[in-house]
């Protein structure tokens, strides 16, 4: 929010709540939520993790749903086949993918944060429960780290980081599945170490990488490392929704006492909204780029709410011009202007995906040569050499002609009769024709690729001739 309601001290904005003055970590110990939110991100999770280590196990006709196998170069997704010669379409993907985040932010503010991402749900919806149920909430992690090293110390900090380190290690799996493959995996675990040194050199390093983020670096992966807080500033507007706290209901704050006459704001100045925050902020200052949207302030400030008999609703998911001005969310010109633009994209990437062909090629004619005459005929031929990608999962019968003029195709050597599933083909070939049917130096000829009766593509190339 770009106002200052209460408060003319905005120092708050100058650090990062995990680092302090002197550019040491600050460790933030966050109190567990409890509320209907909290509630609904913990089924939402257990949602979450079924689809991240079930995915690699469905397949379609004995190929992954998914996979990403950057070392080959092969990308599978929903089961179809995509090679470096579809770049078009990810890079369209990533544009498309981009233009979504900024619509979402617009309108909703950082709530894929809170919800949706993979650094949110595993830290605050699995690892901080684990660490809740060994060692307690908030004051008693405090409190077990600075005594000193006891035997229930040694076995509270074992488990836990035993615990980190397994599920770590399940993460780095799956994510490893999402690559290679899950029967791949399946052997990096089950053979020798020395037959997929590789592998399993990936597999330690991602476990590695996985326990020091979700045992050390925590919330300063939104915080610091994530550029997404920071892209709040240009694309949040008065009308976005956000996590807000009503400063017009809650100011001036005051502490609560019972039997009261409430004269001050609703705030009772408790500060279980700061004690719940995984990332250390006041929501009360205003919409800051470390609040993630996880919805614990909200659950902690109407839980108390509700003990003190005031209305709830004091921190909830509102825009700025909804608080300030009393209006009813709404969808501004940028919203529809930015769906507009995705709608498009969306409809180009539709169109790419529906036109895509099993085969993709390359004709090229053969450097250093521009035709030759056939002794004693009226004929004459170039030289071509046609690259071929197979993207299905089928081999594909592979034939040529030269179409709208008579012609012939010699192959040279043995060729390609059929392309082989999921690979890659060359075949050089003369183009033979007679001179009357190529009478300017360079003619535009066509060549049709057939898979038996199918005409897979027409291919358009240079024919070179004695002018007539």
């Amino acid at each position: 929010m770009s106002e200052v309601r209460y408060d003319e001290d905005e120092s708050f904005r100058d650090r990062v709540p995990t680092i302090d003055k002197d550019g040491k970590r600050s460790w933030i110990y966050a109190h567990q939520p409890k509320g209907k939110f909290y509630q609904w991100r913990t089924l939402l999770t257990v949602l979450y993790v079924v689809i991240l280590f079930a995915i690699p196990f469905i397949k379609i006709n004995g190929h992954p749903f998914f996979l990403f196998n950057i070392p080959e170069r092969k990308f599978i997704l929903f089961g179809s086949v995509f090679w470096p010669q579809d770049a078009i379409i990810f890079g369209l993907t990533m544009i498309t993918f981009m233009v979504f985040v900024i619509v979402f932010t617009v309108a909703f503010g950082r709530i894929f944060c809170g919800w949706i991402c993979p650094q949110t749900i595993f830290m605050e919806m699995i690892f901080r429960k684990i660490e809740y149920w060994i060692e307690g909430d908030a004051p008693k992690q405090k409190r077990l780290n600075q005594e000193p090293w006891t035997r229930e110390k040694i076995w509270k900090k074992s488990l836990k980081y035993t615990l980190f380190y397994a599920i770590s290690f399940l993460v780095g799996n799956a994510l490893l599945a999402y690559i290679v493959g899950v029967d791949e995996l399946f052997k990096i675990i089950t053979e020798p170490i020395a037959a997929h040194r590789a592998g399993f050199t990936t597999m330690i390093i991602f476990s590695g990488v996985f326990f020091f983020i979700f045992a050390w670096f925590r919330e300063q992966a939104c915080t610091v490392v994530c550029p997404y807080g920071r892209l709040q500033g240009v694309l949040l507007d008065k009308n976005s929704i956000v996590v807000a706290y009503d400063y017009k209901k809650g100011e001036e704050r005051g502490k609560f006492k019972k039997n009261e006459t409430r004269t001050l704001g609703n705030c009772i100045d408790c500060n279980q909204c700061v004690n719940v925050c995984p990332t250390g902020i006041d929501i009360r200052n205003g919409t800051q780029l470390e609040c993630t949207n996880c919805t614990a302030c909200i659950d902690a400030c109407d839980f108390m709410m509700e003990k003190v008999n005031l209305p709830t609703g004091l921190i909830r998911y509102a825009s700025e011009n909804q608080i300030a001005n009393n209006e009813p969310a709404k969808i501004t010109t940028r919203n529809k202007a930015y769906g507009v633009v995705l709608l498009i994209l969306m409809g180009i990437i539709s169109a790419i995906l529906l036109t895509r062909s099993d085969i993709d090629t390359t004709l090229m004619r053969s450097k250093g040569m521009l035709f030759q005459e056939i002794p004693n005929t009226d004929s004459i031929s170039n030289l071509y050499t046609l690259r071929m990608v197979n993207k299905t999962y089928h081999d594909i019968p592979v034939t040529m002609k030269v179409e709208e003029i008579p012609g012939n195709i010699k192959v040279i050597g043995n060729g390609i009769s059929i392309l082989k599933k999921e690979s890659t083909g060359e075949i050089t070939f003369f183009v033979m024709t007679q001179k009357q049917h190529v009478p300017k130096r360079k003619n535009d000829i066509k060549i049709g690729l057939y898979a038996g009766d199918k005409k897979l593509k027409t291919l358009t190339t240079s024919f070179f001739s004695i002018p007539q």
